[in-house]
């Protein structure tokens, strides 16, 4: 069975994107893999950069990427409070992480991941206890 592990948004932005078909299908069984066992999580602001992004860059039917929101919705999701703002403040300004990247990192923290899946953050390093791992290498 799958850890219970965070899906990055770039990694489900590929799940869609054609221009990229060994990634498309990797993103796709990763996606499929953890949905299947309920171990998959994400966080609102995964799920509203995905929204933005696959509707810009990909072309994706508003009304389309709507109802891929609302099946990703079906993993864990995190909402963020006020505490996790701050602490991702401090890994931003204390171990170089982008803000964004920063709460990203800090959700999986807070959501009991092992692992986060992510292309843009620095692969094969650890965070508290989070190992960042790129799923296409």
């Amino acid at each position: 069975m799958s850890a219970r592990s965070f899906f990055d948004t770039n990694v489900l932005v590929y799940a869609d994107d054609k221009a990229a078909p060994a990634k498309q299908k990797r993103a796709v069984d990763l996606v499929a893999e953890y949905r299947r066992a309920r171990t998959g999580v994400v966080s609102l602001q995964v799920l509203q950069e995905y929204f933005v992004t696959v509707t810009r860059k990909l072309g994706v039917d508003p009304s389309t990427a709507r109802r891929k929101v609302e099946l990703l919705a079906e993993f864990d999701v995190v909402v963020p409070e006020v505490p996790d703002i701050l602490a991702a403040i401090d890994w931003h300004r204390l171990h170089g992480f982008s803000f964004w990247d920063a709460t990203v990192l800090r959700a999986a923290k807070q959501a009991g991941c092992g692992v986060l899946f992510s292309e843009d953050m620095q692969a094969a390093r650890e965070m508290d206890g989070v190992r960042i791992l790129n799923p296409f290498r």
